[in-house]
């Protein structure tokens, strides 16, 4: 029943709307999927890594110092915008957009250690789905095993969601429109982050 709950968490997390889904989305629209697979062989590589090294000694240093987490959360919340912008602002020229580079994979894998949404899933699913067994080392190394296995479907699937609306995509105002939505997408998948980072901050006005 534990690990059934574990893998609806991981499918409820990877698949909704989000940082790594809104970028492959993007990435496919513009790249097609064989080009976007190595950014989605970094999400999915990343985040696992991320969840072993949290739940390995990197959870001791947070809790430890939880400032390092408040400095953390605004670089992620500052490169997503910066990539936002990025986005919105990218060239409307079907065949130069093609030309261009997608995100590739270590980018993605390293992102994970800024992507808020990622640090809330990781700490979320160590605190939930630890201390029912005898070894708590096997029980981080489940917990990632399961989000490599389960949370990349997930991000393929919002990849190749990207790559059929890129093939409705037949002038430069349809690429123009599309840039603007997930851009905004993006700068919506933040709030949260906004609200923890302004949470952080208030006592420091008051």
């Amino acid at each position: 029943m534990q690990l059934l709950s574990l893998m609806l968490f991981v499918v409820a997390g990877a698949g909704t709307p989000g940082p790594n889904n809104t970028i492959v989305m993007a990435s496919g629209a513009s790249f097609g999927f064989r080009r976007t697979l190595p950014a989605v062989l970094g999400v999915n590589v990343g985040f696992p890594v991320m969840i072993v090294l949290v739940g390995l000694g990197l959870g001791q240093v947070l809790a430890q110092w939880p400032v390092v987490l408040d400095v953390l959360r605004p670089i992620g919340v500052a490169y997503l915008l910066w990539l936002a912008y990025k986005i919105a602002t990218g060239p409307t020229n079907l065949q130069a957009r093609r030309e261009g580079r997608p995100p590739g994979f270590m980018q993605l894998a390293l992102f994970q250690f800024v992507n808020p949404k990622a640090w809330t899933l990781a700490v979320a699913a160590l605190a939930t789905f630890t201390g029912f067994w005898e070894s708590f080392l096997a029980e981080v190394l489940v917990i990632a095993a399961f989000a490599l296995v389960f949370g990349a479907p997930c991000t393929v699937a919002w990849t190749l969601l990207g790559v059929g609306a890129g093939r409705f995509i037949s002038k430069s105002s349809h690429l123009r429109v599309f840039n603007l939505v997930m851009a905004g997408l993006l700068v919506l998948s933040l709030v949260p982050a906004f609200v923890e980072i302004w949470g952080s901050v208030q006592p420091l006005l008051a």
